[in-house]
């Protein structure tokens, strides 16, 4: 299946959030509008394609770029599948910028209902998403996946140091299924988020889950899982290699990064059994 990634910035101002009118070429389409959206140029990182792609096409400078997050969805392209991966960022511009759309632009306005709008369907998916309104008669990564969520975490004392890995299990209802936490032995912070997402899977593959959402606040790991940056580091790679056999299990999984205050539970676990663990032997047995 083919994949398409993309940055999108999200800009708001009292007016709503700003969109702009895509210039259809020579082709006889309906004109539609969509949030700014760019791709990523060699050696790029997101960043600096989501600030280019707004210089470039709306002909503004940003103040601030931040993370919002990172969702993947499936759409139709012609007959068949398109796996999509859009990098979504909050964009702040100064408060007296005004757009000048450029080259794919032919116009723009700041949204508050998208009723009447012909909005393409990647911005259209990412509204919903971010909305938390995935339409039945759409495909959603996201959407399937909140059948369970998976929190894990990996915690690293000294890094490396004594380190533990846990993981936190909610159902489609809401309720906590199952949570633990395991000492893994002297570690980096690197190290133990993979093995504790790596354990998540491993869980999540015991209970029976086909569709899964996995949730951590190390924006690495969920980068790199994503396929927005590479592994290059070889104490990662063998865990790494490992999760994408364990992935080809699944029928459909998601990853999103969280705030560490919303990871706290598995960050919980994973304290907890380092403390265990300290508490029972002396570093010289454990080691």
């Amino acid at each position: 299946m083919k994949q398409r990634i993309r940055v999108v910035g999200i800009i708001r101002n009292e007016d709503g959030v700003l969109i702009f009118k895509r210039h259809r070429g020579r082709s006889e389409a309906p004109v539609f509008w969509e949030l700014p959206t760019g791709k990523i140029s060699f050696g790029e990182q997101p960043e600096e394609a989501m600030a280019r792609t707004l210089a470039e096409y709306a002909g503004l400078a940003v103040s601030s770029i931040k993370l919002k997050d990172v969702i993947t969805f499936l759409a139709l392209e012609g007959a068949s599948q398109l796996s999509n991966l859009y990098i979504v960022y909050e964009v702040t511009v100064p408060a007296d910028a005004r757009p000048v759309p450029q080259d794919r632009y032919t116009a723009y306005k700041y949204m508050k209902d998208s009723a009447g709008i012909n909005l393409n369907e990647a911005t259209m998916s990412v509204l919903e998403i971010e909305r938390g309104e995935v339409h039945q008669n759409k495909i959603s990564a996201r959407g399937v996946a909140n059948s369970a969520t998976i929190y894990v975490d990996g915690a690293s004392r000294g890094n490396p140091g004594p380190a533990g890995i846990g993981y936190y299990i909610v159902g489609e209802d809401g309720q906590m299924v199952k949570r633990g936490g395991e000492f893994i032995g002297f570690a980096t912070s690197r190290v133990a988020e993979y093995y504790a997402m790596k354990e998540g899977i491993e869980q999540a593959l015991e209970l029976g889950f086909k569709s899964v959402r996995f949730v951590a606040d190390s924006l690495m790991v969920i980068n790199q899982l994503n396929g927005i940056f590479q592994v290059k580091n070889k104490d990662i790679m063998p865990i790494y290699r490992d999760i994408q056999t364990l992935l080809n299990k699944f029928e459909v999984v998601a990853f999103t990064h969280v705030p560490r205050l919303q990871n706290a539970a598995a960050d919980k676990e994973a304290n907890l059994a380092i403390d265990r663990t300290m508490k029972n032997k002396e570093i010289h047995d454990i080691i």
